[in-house]
């Protein structure tokens, strides 16, 4: 199972059987509003806070990703989920709600691909037959958290991006119709010094580009290998960036073959400096967009690369740089060979 230092094979290449995806309104104006199941019309969800609506729509994805699947929710063995909010309080919170045995997870926006590289390593070991993955994130309460209320309505510079409201839930099972997890490469944390929390892209990049390197060379496998190699929310600046560091190490991937969920979610003209972010970005885009076009059998083979900045308030406040991770997970179509 285990290739070079990072790297899991699936040989039983578990499947994922369903998914949830949710939005809110500025995601339903974006370029891809067919890949969510559910879009509220207003950021609040009739909640009272926007970490609680956070909680919702986390809730809702999971119900979602349950009810769309064959099985019951108490075939369910493992559910899997983190986010950005202090302490992944609303995936704790969705957990309760879920009733599902559950494993807590922090990898900032990286989360997606870390959980579904867990699960399929689970499940691929028989240690589960199915198991609920997945992330969320909310625009006003990461704001709140990491930078201003948006009320304030603070200036943001060009490299700053926007928070997904969104969740994004996979069901992964040992058996089943539905795209396949080949393999897993497991990021380490690369920090490069960087300490502006308005340039994620740029921090996150070095972290991208080591571990799309390191599981080519230890999968062996040249980047055609893969359709399309799919970062998690690199946006403009950290996609260009990491596109001349694979080319300096010598990795040959084209700017067609090398796309990002950052730039991927939102449609031209809407304002998000140089793109999306958040943990929601890579769940609800792979989950809602990306495995319908396996689906369709628009692609083949996919590497989705999930890209994390870990830093906090608190080292930000204490003028610390930002260290940051990227997860990578491998998906089939059902009719790969």
């Amino acid at each position: 199972m285990l290739v070079g230092h990072r790297t899991w094979i699936f040989d039983q290449k578990p499947v994922i059987i369903s998914t949830g995806t949710v939005g809110g309104p500025f995601e339903a104006k974006g370029n891809i509003p067919e890949a969510f199941d559910i879009l509220h019309d207003d950021t609040w969800l009739n909640q009272s806070s926007f970490e609680k609506a956070h909680r919702v729509m986390m809730e809702e994805a999971s119900q979602i990703a349950v009810k769309k699947s064959s099985i019951q929710k108490e075939q369910v063995e493992f559910f899997i989920a983190g986010d950005l909010i202090n302490q992944i309080t609303p995936s704790n919170f969705a957990a309760k709600t879920m009733g599902i045995p559950y494993l807590g997870l922090f990898s900032a926006c990286a989360t997606s691909m870390e959980g579904l590289a867990l699960a399929a390593f689970l499940i691929n070991g028989n240690g589960a037959n199915y198991i609920l993955t997945g992330s969320a994130s909310h625009n006003s309460a990461a704001e709140r958290q990491y930078r201003y209320p948006t009320e304030y309505g603070g200036q943001k510079p060009p490299t700053a991006q926007w928070t997904v409201t969104g969740a994004g839930c996979a069901l992964v099972a040992k058996e089943g119709s539905g795209p396949r997890i080949t393999s897993a490469t497991i990021g380490k944390v690369i920090d490069m010094g960087i300490t502006d929390p308005f340039n994620m892209g740029g921090a996150m990049a070095p972290a991208a580009a080591d571990t799309i390197t390191t599981h080519l060379r230890e999968r062996n496998v040249d980047p055609s290998y893969y359709d399309l190699i799919i970062t998690g929310d690199l946006a403009k600046i950290g996609r260009d960036v990491s596109l001349d560091l694979l080319n300096k190490n010598g990795v040959p991937i084209t700017e067609e073959q090398l796309v990002d969920c950052g730039l991927t979610i939102y449609r031209e003209g809407q304002p998000v400096q140089a793109g999306a972010s958040g943990s929601a970005c890579s769940a609800v885009v792979t989950y809602g967009h990306f495995l319908q076009l396996l689906k369709q059998g628009a692609l083949q083979r996919i590497l989705v690369v999930a890209t994390g900045s870990l830093h906090s308030p608190m080292s930000i406040q204490q003028k610390d740089s930002i260290p940051c991770i990227a997860h990578a997970v491998s998906i089939e179509s059902g009719d790969a060979s």
